[in-house]
This record gives structure tokens, C-alpha cells and sequence, in this order.
């Protein structure tokens, strides 16, 4: 290594050090740059939202021939205005299904004036299976009307539509502006979604019946009840709280 008293007798060196050391500089400025990366900004980072998305939807989706996931609500919620104008609001998915196959008879929109008249056409609107989505069960725990806890509300919900078509998978969505208070006042409730197993062997997704069956005689409809009585999918759940 040259020393100081070196390159003082030295110009060449001198000079050449010179002209050296701000490119050493910025060599390993760069290079402490590249080994001090910002996490955060690599989190953040439009190709690492999509793989978390991707793999949150794959862990939505589950294992079963049917994935559900549920957008509204969420636990933790306190939702509504005098009990009512809650949304319940979900994607059903699929996975080896054409439309057909999954019982779909059409798409719906439910509104005041008009909408009575005009296509897409409400559907029944009424306690019990989902005549556009015939295999959809939905459960709220402080259900008052009908068969309580026990009760399938897919009857009741106002919007079906199709969101993929992207063989072998089809992508239905389904939601609920909740416009009756007739499931408890200032509550905690437990929303409980599933789809029916093709029970009667037809190869279509139309079998949800209008009241669950209590399995186990306990007086609550569950989880344990949707099990019992044949789903292909995951049971999706939301704890949250019904407010005025």
C-alpha cells in the first residue's frame, strides 16, 4: 500500500489517487445501498401485493370443489342502521363447474319502482333457498323470522351476477342489502355461509333446502349442522354485531 509520504514524493501517484477516490467513493455508497435495502418499499411493491392477494384468495378458496369468500361482513363489524341496511356480500367459486353446473337460473337485481319491470328481473325475494343461486345457504345466528338460527336467508338476496367464466372454473357473485330488522337489535350474530353438495346426484349445485336441519337437536343451526347435512365447500363465518 503506497503511504502518504509516498505520494507526496510521488505526483503520478498523487494524481492518480485523486482522480480514484471519488469513484471508490460512489462504489461503495452503491454498494451499501444494495445490502441496506428498504423492506418496506419491497413489501409494498405492486408485484408483492399481487402475490399476497393471489395466495389470500388461494387460502379463500380452500381445497373443496366450491371456495368462498366472504367480503361483507367481516368479524369485528359493527354494521347496520336500526338494525337493517347491512350488506352481506360474497364471491362463490367454481372450481370444476361450467354455469350450468352450478344451478345459476338467471341474474337478479332487486329495486323499488322500475326494477320490478325491468331485466334483470328481482328474484322471490322470501325466506329460504336462493331461486338464482339454488345451492347457497346462509345463516345469521339471531335470525327472528321463520326458522330462526335454522332459517336459509339466500332467498333474500337482492343481487346475482356472473363474474368469471373462465373454464373449468365459474365465478358467481351474490349479495344481500339487508332491508328488514329481523335479525336481532343491537346484537352480536354469527353469519354462516356454505354450499350445498349436489345431494340428489343431478351434477348441478341446486340442492340448498329452505330450512337446515338441526342435526343434533341443540335448537342452534351451525356449523356443525351444514356439515351434517352435506356442503362442498368451506364454512365461512363472520362474528360481528348487528346495531342500531
Amino acid at each position: 500500500m503506497l503511504s502518504i509520504t509516498s505520494l507526496s514524493r510521488s505526483p503520478r501517484s498523487a494524481r492518480a489517487l485523486v482522480i480514484a477516490a471519488p469513484m471508490m467513493l460512489a462504489l461503495l455508497v452503491s454498494t451499501a445501498c444494495r445490502d441496506d435495502k428498504n423492506p418496506v418499499a419491497e413489501d409494498n411493491s405492486p408485484a408483492t401485493a399481487d402475490v399476497a392477494q393471489s395466495n389470500g384468495r388461494q387460502r379463500a378458496l380452500g381445497r373443496n370443489p366450491v371456495g368462498i369468500e366472504v367480503f361483507a361482513p367481516e368479524t369485528g363489524d359493527r354494521a347496520g342502521i336500526g338494525s337493517l341496511g347491512f350488506l352481506v356480500d360474497m364471491e362463490i367459486t367454481f372450481k370444476h363447474a361450467n354455469l350450468a353446473q352450478t344451478g345459476f337460473t338467471g341474474l337478479q337485481l332487486t329495486g323499488p319502482g322500475g326494477h320490478a319491470n325491468i331485466l334483470p328481473f328481482p328474484g322471490l325475494a322470501a325466506p329460504g333457498h336462493d331461486d338464482r343461486l339454488p345451492g347457497l345457504i346462509v345463516l345469521l345466528s339471531t335470525t327472528q323470522i321463520g326458522a330462526g338460527s335454522c332459517q336459509n336467508l339466500a332467498g333474500l338476496f337482492n343481487i346475482t351476477g356472473v363474474t368469471n367464466r373462465n373454464e373449468p372454473e365459474t365465478e358467481l357473485w351474490a349479495t344481500w342489502l339487508v332491508g328488514a330488522a329481523g335479525f336481532g337489535h343491537n346484537v352480536d350474530s354469527k353469519l354462516s355461509v356454505a354450499v350445498a353438495r349436489d345431494l340428489n346426484g343431478d351434477g348441478i349445485y341446486n340442492d340448498a333446502p329452505d330450512v337446515i336441519p338441526d342435526s343434533n337437536g341443540d335448537g342452534v343451526c351451525d356449523e356443525r349442522d351444514l356439515r351434517a347435512l352435506g356442503i362442498d365447500s368451506d364454512v365461512e363465518t363472520a362474528d360481528f354485531s348487528i346495531i342500531d
